[in-house]
């Protein structure tokens, strides 16, 4: 499956989690009813995936995606009033650590759903 089907099918779940439960609950609750969703959009998603970063061949520390859908895909989940710019370096960060090469930032914490799409060799797509 392309990463344009896979992102398209992963914000159609964020856009139910998000219609269903509205805003206002903590990060782990939208994780956890996304992870649902996407399986019942048939996709493999795991949680809480760990990722090592590495410097000169030596791993100097741990992080931890949200979700990953597919091994293809990361998702990093907010449930904050705004999106900051160390939101996105952030997932830019993960992205390349984990050699993924396609991330969505989805932000719950507001009545209208947030996201944006990454990839790992740019700015948002």
């Amino acid at each position: 499956m392309q990463y344009d089907d896979i992102t398209k099918l992963i914000l159609q779940a964020c856009f139910e989690v998000s219609n269903e439960l509205g805003s206002g609950f903590l990060e782990s609750v939208y994780e956890k009813s996304l992870l649902v969703a996407l399986e019942d959009l048939g996709l493999n998603a795991r949680a809480q995936v760990p990722i090592k970063v590495n410097f000169r061949n030596r791993v100097v520390g741990d992080y931890f995606a949200d979700i990953m859908v597919n091994n293809q895909v990361l998702i990093e989940l907010k449930a904050v009033k705004k999106l900051a710019p160390e939101h996105v370096a952030q997932v830019l960060n993960y992205l390349k650590a984990s050699k993924i090469e396609a991330g969505l930032l989805v932000n719950f914490g507001n009545p209208r759903l947030e996201y944006r799409r990454f990839n790992n060799y740019s700015s948002p797509i």
